[in-house]
């Protein structure tokens, strides 16, 4: 009897199992609504039932927003990974490793060149999935460069911003890459190029003290959580409760702090418009075709371009 139930029985349980994809469903936070993967990234990441807005990769940002998903990657000046040699529960460098192998990202900005309805554009995206998008030396390196390629190509430059704050292995070392951020936008702001922010779910920290609330426009998705410090401290600090919503982005349009919310569905054309409008540049009647034909980018510039995405 032992041998039939310790031996037989598991057999045939793993000849019937069948093996199950760990993200085949995605549990809508909002709602609780239970939704295939497939249905939710064809849907760009938002729930159908709800239209809650779930994070979004820096490839798949991308590809919602250049024409024919197709771009230049923009090759970033290397860094030390490991200047303070900081160790907690385990080494800086294996959250690192650990990190690379879950997103396939060098670190936590992604930044493209490409063309936007027809228009020559630099995008610079965070991945909140790589460390929380927090800002290391790396992704300071990455978004000064995305601002000096969009001076030397003389075209707008939207950033995607989605971290929580500096990164804490780095030290003073990521808090340096606030004050460098910032300067590399007025470097663009002095050539009278457009600087466009797209505040995503969840921007906060350091982040929002700098770059990310710097954009000639502010643009936020909906319900996204946008402040600089926590509501519980805030709280804590004035000793009163906060308002329903507060450090929502619907919250933060009502009084002054961001100019627009826009579902996700709407942004590409929204940013098309705003960068035709701040260029000056005339009204395009847009083509989609399935294929990009051989001058469908900008000329790319070997300095600073690295291979097309596989």
């Amino acid at each position: 009897m032992n041998w039939i139930t310790n031996v037989v029985r598991p057999k045939i349980r793993s000849i019937l199992r069948r093996e199950t994809p760990e993200n085949l469903w995605i549990k809508c936070p909002d709602s609780g609504q239970l939704v295939f993967y497939k249905d939710v990234e064809s849907n760009q990441f938002v729930i159908p039932g709800s239209n809650y807005h779930m994070r979004m990769g820096a490839v798949a940002r991308l590809k919602s927003i250049f024409d024919n998903e197709t771009w230049f990657d923009v090759a970033v000046p290397d860094v030390t990974p490991d200047p303070l040699k900081f160790r907690d529960e385990r080494k800086y460098v294996d959250r690192i490793k650990d990190a690379r192998a879950k997103t396939n990202l060098n670190d936590s900005v992604k930044v493209g060149y490409g063309k936007l309805e027809g228009a020559p554009a630099v995008v610079v995206v965070q991945d909140f999935d790589f460390m929380g998008g927090s800002l290391g030396m790396a992704a300071g390196e990455a978004i000064v460069k995305g601002l000096e390629l969009a001076v030397e190509k003389r075209s707008p430059c939207i950033v995607f911003a989605a971290s929580g704050g500096a990164r804490m292995q780095e030290g003073i070392l990521s808090l340096m890459q606030l004050p460098r951020t910032t300067v590399a936008v007025q470097i663009l702001r002095e050539a009278k190029l457009p600087y466009i922010v797209v505040l995503t779910n969840p921007t906060t920290g350091g982040v929002t003290a700098s770059y990310a609330m710097l954009g000639d426009v502010q643009i936020a998705e909906p319900g996204a959580l946008i402040g600089f410090a926590g509501a519980r401290v805030i709280e804590q600090t004035i000793r009163e409760k906060l308002p329903e919503g507060f450090q929502r982005a619907e919250y933060l349009k009502d009084h002054g702090m961001i100019d627009m919310v826009v579902h996700r569905h709407e942004l590409r054309p929204t940013l098309a418009r705003l960068c035709r409008l701040l260029m000056k540049a005339p009204a395009v009647e847009v083509q989609a075709p399935k294929s990009a034909p051989a001058d469908a980018l900008p000329p790319p510039d070997p300095a600073v371009i690295a291979a097309p995405p596989a």
